[in-house]
């Protein structure tokens, strides 16, 4: 009996030590014992490459899905565009009503989430502003146009209004809501990116047309197809691009900066915890559709050989790489990654939105078939734009996450030595 019981007290004392040691590291001791908490701490301990590989496949394509969603839905609506299109007589209702309602949600959500301090700050980085709108413009209309140079060696290569179309889509600004939507996703700097899309758009109506002239009046046979520039018309231009500006970025965002001051706690319920700020990536959506849906509507795709076509795809693919690559790497010289992501979503961006518009003026008296040729390079360039964004926002946010954990380490430790501080 004596035996046993000393024994039953070793067992216990035992017992008692493993529970304490796994108290301490952190792990309840009730919940260690128990079988089914062991059996999933050895699931946990088997290595991802010893899985069945049917298994990390589904997890691989479930992990896909669920973060490329809105790449997936981009693609369902581009192919819905392509069989069922806006009847023409309603495109331009259709257009007015999206243009306007999904951009304004867009700056909605984002007025409300941005604190206006770092808003304000962003405004006034004039250098980064110089940096960035210098490669939007500058950078990428010079390498479009010594593109088109090259192309235009041949006469017989290129239908001549896809080449204007392509020197036409390096000289325009930068695209707004995705800009927006897609930094905000990678963890990048979101109001850095406000701050630069909505700069850039409103140097657009000025520099755009300057940058198309001079790149357009050398006399190359390509230019050929062009009308008289109506120079008289850009009054009405500048009146439809800030009218929109006005009514649904800047406005929209400054309601949302009231809403979110005055209402911060209904705001964060309402936006993070019930992820109405979802609707942003939606309201893209809607927007990238209207594009290819007009595209689709006035025969633009079936207007030209299918050899341009995808020559354009893949002078499309080239810009993009190209461009997000130098600024990138001009941005890691002196710029924090988080900045850098926004650069990076900026620069090699372009806008149909306000480009349409501005062909429409500037090229007006052109034939719609011409006209229609010179709006593709934009067209199919804005869906890769989209797509390739979408898909750096995994490479963004792993790229970023070792920063943004010693972020929240340095701040958890702040937290814990401020009341050890305050008792010493």
């Amino acid at each position: 009996m004596t035996v046993s019981a000393a024994s039953s007290v070793r067992d216990s004392d035992a017992t008692s030590i493993t529970a304490i040691t796994r108290i301490e590291s952190g792990r309840p001791a009730a919940v260690a014992e128990s079988p089914s908490h062991k059996a999933a701490a050895r699931r946990e301990d088997v290595p991802a490459k010893q899985q069945p590989l049917w298994r990390r496949l589904v997890s691989s394509l479930s992990f896909f899905i669920i973060d490329q969603w809105f790449l997936i839905a981009l693609g369902g609506l581009i192919l819905i565009a392509s069989q069922v299109q806006v009847p023409i007589a309603q495109q331009g209702k259709k257009e007015l009503a999206v243009t306007y309602l999904c951009v304004a949600i867009i700056f909605l959500i984002t007025g409300c989430t941005l604190p206006t301090k770092v808003l304000v700050q962003n405004y006034k980085r004039w250098k980064i502003h110089l940096f960035v709108q210098a490669q939007s413009f500058l950078l990428t209309s010079a390498i479009a146009f010594a593109v088109v140079s090259l192309c235009a060696m041949n006469p017989g290569f290129m239908d001549e209004a896809l080449l204007v179309g392509i020197i036409f889509t390096g000289c325009v600004p930068t695209t707004i809501a995705s800009n927006v939507v897609m930094t905000a996703q990678a963890h990048g700097d979101q109001a850095l990116t406000v701050v630069e899309s909505t700069l850039g758009n409103a140097l657009g109506p000025f520099l755009t047309p300057l940058l198309v002239l001079m790149y357009t009046s050398t006399g190359a046979w390509y230019t050929k197809v062009l009308p008289d520039t109506g120079a008289s018309d850009l009054g009405e231009l500048y009146r439809r691009v800030f009218m929109q500006l006005g009514l649904s970025l800047f406005l929209p965002l400054v309601v949302g900066q009231i809403i979110q001051n005055v209402f911060p706690g209904p705001t964060k319920l309402v936006l993070v915890q019930w992820q109405l700020k979802r609707l942003s990536s939606f309201a893209l959506l809607l927007i990238i559709w209207q594009t290819y849906d007009e595209a689709f509507a006035t025969g633009a795709f079936t207007s030209v050989k299918s050899d341009n076509i995808i020559f354009v795809i893949f002078i499309s693919i080239a810009f993009y790489a190209v461009w997000t690559i130098i600024c990138v790497t001009l941005s890691l010289l002196w710029l924090g990654k988080k900045d850098t992501i926004a650069v990076a979503y900026c620069v090699p961006a372009k806008t149909p939105a306000m480009g349409v518009p501005l062909a429409n003026v500037m090229f007006a008296g052109l034939s719609a078939i011409n006209m229609s040729k010179i709006q593709i390079p934009m067209v199919i360039f804005q869906g890769f734009q989209i797509a390739a964004g979408s898909l750096l926002t995994i490479a963004f946010r792993r790229w970023i996450r070792p920063e943004e954990e010693r972020g929240k380490g340095e701040e958890n430790s702040h937290d814990e030595s401020a009341p050890e501080n305050g008792e010493s």
